[in-house]
């Protein structure tokens, strides 16, 4: 087998198992990247969406497939022993098939705006945990996403900056008005749209793209109740539950 394999098979333990995995070799390249989100992605089932980010060196976009397994409702529970990253994002869910891979002009006819919580957490250990190219491979540290509401009368405008709260009964994390990275939720799907192709399947109708954090990556511990608010949008929320190492593995 090859380091690809490997590391394939060894992701795909991680989350079946719950186990974590070692790995010290060399810095992977983009191609070595895709190929092991994509393994990986097919072993584990359906996908509910994407989640997408700029390369600040102008280079092709961080894409990473949400695996249908790790969505939760909104007010729902994740069972957990570790603490759980979360992150309070603006996703769009494709409403109507593409009929091109670039971004259409009347974008409101395709898709919906949603507010959604993404959740986060490695399968690596070790130092290598924060390594950019194994946190790449491991779908960008993708742990789940829950999709709060959508809003229903969208005319097509961007979303910047605006009022977003995030926080659990005892931290306050986000309470200001917050921007979307890079300043434009529609240049951060865009960038999905034009680089995805039928990379993990493709986009289909009833997924998800989401654009990145507006509150960084803050991590909540087990027994909190997170709750995201965007203005426009309303209120999103996960249970955070503590539970056995056997519970969390499907």
């Amino acid at each position: 087998m090859s380091r690809t394999d490997d590391i394939i098979a060894a992701l795909v333990a991680a989350h079946r198992s719950g186990s974590r995995v070692l790995e010290t070799g060399a810095v992977l390249s983009r191609a070595q990247i895709m190929s092991i989100q994509s393994g990986v992605s097919a072993a584990l089932g359906p996908v509910a969406g994407f989640k997408v980010g700029a390369d600040p060196d102008g280079g092709p976009p961080v894409i990473a497939p949400i695996q249908a397994r790790y969505q939760e409702r909104d007010g729902g529970v994740r069972q957990t022993t570790d603490p759980v990253g979360i992150e309070l994002e603006i996703g769009f869910t494709l409403t109507r098939a593409l009929p091109t891979a670039s971004l259409p002009d009347r974008v409101q006819d395709y898709f919906r705006p949603c507010i959604v919580l993404e959740l986060v957490g490695s399968r690596m250990t070790g130092e290598n945990a924060a390594r950019p190219d194994l946190k790449f491979a491991d779908f960008q540290i993708n742990a789940g996403m829950v999709n709060g509401p959508c809003v229903m009368h969208w005319d097509g405008a961007d979303f910047g900056t605006l009022p977003a709260r995030l926080a659990s009964e005892t931290q306050v994390v986000l309470d200001r008005p917050a921007t979307v990275p890079g300043g434009s939720a529609l240049a951060n799907l865009a960038l999905l749209v034009a680089h995805l192709g039928d990379y993990c399947g493709g986009l289909h109708v009833g997924q998800t793209v989401i654009t990145g954090s507006l509150c960084g990556l803050p991590w909540f511990g087990p027994e909190a109740v997170v709750t995201g608010w965007i203005k426009g949008f309303g209120a999103v929320s996960i249970n955070l539950k503590t539970a056995n190492a056997a519970s969390e593995t499907g």
